[in-house]
C-alpha cells in the first residue's frame, strides 16, 4: 500500500531556508521530494527525463541505461511520480515521463541562499 501524498503547488512553498522558517506542511512535502531524490538511480532518472529531447522520455529508453530489472525501474519512477517530480501518460504499450518543472523549481527556490547584508 502506497502513501497518498499532497504535493504543494510551487506558489504555496516557500521562502528560501535562509530567510524564513519552513511551515510544517511544506516541510513534510519538501522532505518527500528530497527523499525521492536521495537515491542515485532516481536522481539519474529525473535527470534523464528532464534533459530528454522534447522534454519527455519513454520508459523503454530509460530502462536500458541501468543494470536493474524493469520492475525496479518502475518502482523508482513511481516514487518520483508520487513525490510530484514527474508526470506520466501511457501511449499504447509504453509509459512516457516528463519532469514537473514547477515542482523542481520550488525545490530549487527553497535551497536558494539569499545574499547576506
Amino acid at each position: 500500500m502506497s502513501k497518498q501524498l499532497t504535493v504543494l503547488e510551487p506558489e504555496v512553498c516557500c521562502a528560501p531556508l535562509a530567510t524564513a522558517t519552513v511551515p510544517a506542511e511544506a516541510a513534510a512535502d519538501l522532505a518527500l521530494a528530497f527523499k525521492a531524490l536521495g537515491d542515485p538511480v532516481r536522481l539519474q532518472l529525473l535527470s534523464m527525463i528532464a534533459s530528454a529531447d522534447g522534454g519527455e522520455a519513454c520508459v523503454c529508453d530509460l530502462t536500458p541505461a541501468f543494470d536493474l530489472t524493469g520492475p525496479t525501474i518502475s518502482h523508482h519512477l513511481k516514487v518520483l511520480r508520487e513525490a510530484g517530480l514527474v508526470e506520466s501518460d501511457r501511449r499504447g504499450t509504453w509509459v512516457w515521463y516528463r519532469a514537473n518543472r514547477p515542482r523542481m523549481a520550488s525545490l530549487s527556490a527553497v535551497l536558494d541562499i539569499a545574499p547576506t547584508a
